[in-house]
């Protein structure tokens, strides 16, 4: 039976034969895919609570486990955050129902014609409050370990996809080893900063707007882990999809490191080590994303991700002139793209 066949078939049963449309709400990186079912003529049965339209994530269990996700909904609900509230699964088949957070995300929000700097500051505190609320919540043993080997194998992907692949270029010993030499002290940074509990992409495409409020709606969070108290800073104030102005997201990184000391999480007690963690941090993410999207392109045949190279690039030559032990690292960036692009946007 195919695939779709299978997804009707449960939700006529698990719907108790209410009357609906499915109509693909939205796809990710994975092999996930969402649909939105809406109801038809006030049909909606008593598992909706009312709710005019529901998601179901179809997850084909030879390639994705719901069991995760269904894991981390549930942690981060317990925190107290906008995730959805699941309503019906099937891990066997690799089915889940779950409420609707829209098909706004704040990324479409944020580049509205609408949207004034003050909104975009309204968007963003929303968004650092449900991050503290997460962190807050944060214990070892609930989440898998962001560990040197993730990090690690995160890292090989910019070797592997975006410079061997992507740029058909062969590294020289020199190189190979200086990237690797690299590669050592980012881990050792990374490392040695405070945990908590990471989103791992919580960014404008994977956090929801919500018109009625409650922001922001939190998705894509499956590959959630116990790492490193900046990372997922990184991921929102140097988001692959939008680009702002530094000092627009210096001032919100502040905000968040103000809070984050009053409510007792373990931020450094000095700002400039805790921007150096929260820069060095982003170094890894950025180098990871790049190989990340050179494979979903090369792949999976999803060559829309490469749009953000150029966006990813500007962050990571913009770190690298900061620091001296990216010097190495910077030099082998303008080999493989010798025309930076730099240009950036502002309100």
């Amino acid at each position: 039976m195919p695939r779709i066949d299978q997804l009707r078939d449960w939700l006529d049963k698990t719907l108790s034969g209410a009357a609906y449309e499915l109509t693909p709400a939205s796809a990710d990186a994975s092999f996930r895919r969402y649909f939105r079912i809406a109801f038809s003529n006030d049909s909606s049965p008593p598992l909706a609570g009312g709710r005019p339209t529901l998601i179901v994530m179809d997850a084909p269990p030879e390639h994705e486990d719901c069991a995760p996700w269904l894991a981390i909904d549930r942690l981060f609900a317990a925190a107290k955050v906008h995730v959805p509230e699941v309503l019906a699964e099937n891990l066997e088949r690799g089915f889940l129902l779950m409420s609707d957070l829209g098909g706004t995300t704040y990324l479409n929000e944020l580049q509205a014609p609408s949207c004034t700097e003050v909104g975009a500051k309204h968007l963003y505190a929303d968004a650092i409050g449900a991050l503290l609320a997460i962190q807050a919540a944060s214990r070892p043993g609930a989440l898998p370990e962001y560990s040197d080997e993730l990090l690690r194998r995160e890292l090989m992907l910019f070797p592997d996809w975006y410079i061997a692949r992507h740029k058909g270029v062969k590294l020289d010993a020199d190189d190979e080893a200086m990237l690797m030499a690299t590669f050592d002290q980012i881990i050792a940074v990374n490392l040695a900063e405070p945990k908590v509990f990471v989103h791992r992409d919580y960014h404008s495409r994977n956090l929801m707007y919500l018109a009625e409020g409650g922001n922001p709606g939190i998705i894509d969070f499956q590959d959630a882990v116990y790492g490193p108290l900046t990372y997922d800073l990184a991921s929102l104030f140097k988001d692959a999809y939008i680009e702002w102005d530094e000092e627009f997201t210096l001032d919100l990184l502040a905000r968040y490191w103000e809070m984050a000391k009053k409510l007792g999480l373990p931020v450094r007690a000095d700002f400039a080590e805790f921007h150096r963690d929260y820069e060095w941090m982003g170094v890894q993410r950025h180098i990871k994303v790049l190989g990340i999207f050179a494979r979903l392109c090369y792949r999976d045949g999803k060559e829309g991700y490469l749009a953000s190279v150029p966006l990813l690039m500007r962050y990571l030559r913009k770190v690298c002139r900061r620091y001296r032990e990216f010097g190495p690292l910077l030099k082998l960036l303008d080999k493989l793209d010798p025309v930076p692009v730099e240009h950036g946007l502002t309100f």
